[in-house]
């Protein structure tokens, strides 16, 4: 093995990267527990003429909290990283118009870390990885 070329810590970074995308789409998603700011999201110009905006906005809020506090925890890491796909892909491309190249890439990132959960787990430092081993 290589040491200029192979990880020391592969599994381990890997589960580090997922515990502090949690934690940022936690605390993005606790934005759901401020009313005003909620209301200020449904107003915006994608949500015009829906009768579904508020209702639109605390789910998505609400989504980015859950998916945030699971992939955190590492529990049911794949449905969290499909909540994520979902919810990042409505936000990327519905309401931010499908500008992830130069505006809007904070939401693209998350939808693709979402994808890369889905498809990998949780890794090591998991619920999930301790369930698995019971």
């Amino acid at each position: 093995m290589n040491p200029h070329t192979s990880s020391a810590w592969p599994g381990k970074g890997f589960a580090l990267v997922r515990i502090m995308v949690g934690l940022l789409l936690a605390y993005h998603g606790l934005e759901v527990f401020q009313p005003k700011l909620m209301a200020g999201y449904a107003t915006w110009d994608a949500f015009k003429g829906s009768s579904f905006a508020t209702l639109l906005v605390y789910a998505g809020k609400g989504s980015e909290l859950v998916a945030g506090l699971l992939l955190a925890a590492g529990l049911w890491t794949r449905l969290a990283g499909f909540i994520c796909v979902g919810t990042f892909a409505y936000i990327t491309f519905l309401i931010g118009q499908g500008r992830f190249w130069y505006q809007d890439q904070h939401p693209f990132m998350f939808l693709l870390f979402g994808l890369l959960y889905l498809l990998v787990g949780a890794g090591p430092w998991s619920v999930d990885e301790w369930r698995s081993r019971r």
